[in-house]
């Protein structure tokens, strides 16, 4: 009984229950970024470098043959690095989609922070109650 007792306080600490908000909201948006490079993003790029599509770019270290020992064909050996210049290119896009979204939030922070919050008018200096005094002086003579 300890034992469930010690998980349930755990689970439900706050910052486990803010980790797993965290994470399921990251999840999201991360297909939502996905999303973004693969369906908007990456097509008019493939259209300006010629409709090139980076994945299927690839160096053959040795073709497909047939195995005579075996009598199977076994397969191509390649090194896919337009896979990975694809992959590059995904995660400059997201990192810089994150970037952008962290700095508009924290720009919208901001402008709430710096909402000046109402004050009372400075006291007047020392000069200025003398000279008051003065002049109510010089009312009340008149």
């Amino acid at each position: 009984m300890k034992l469930l007792d010690e998980f349930k306080a755990f689970a439900l600490k706050g910052n486990v229950v803010d980790m797993a908000v965290g994470i399921i909201i990251g999840g999201a948006f991360g297909k939502i970024v996905s999303s973004l490079v693969s369906d908007i993003i990456m097509p008019p790029i493939g259209m300006l470098v010629g409709g090139m599509n980076f994945s299927n770019l690839h160096i053959v270290l040795q073709k497909a043959h047939m195995n005579e020992a075996t009598g199977k064909m076994v397969e191509a050996v390649t090194l896919n690095y337009g896979n990975f210049i694809q992959t590059t290119i995904d995660f400059l896009i997201i990192a810089f989609s994150i970037f952008i979204a962290i700095k508009f939030m924290n720009k919208l922070r901001t402008k709430k922070e710096e909402t000046p919050a109402p004050t009372a008018p400075p006291a007047p200096s020392k000069e200025e109650v003398l000279l008051t005094e003065i002049r109510d002086i010089l009312k009340d003579k008149h």
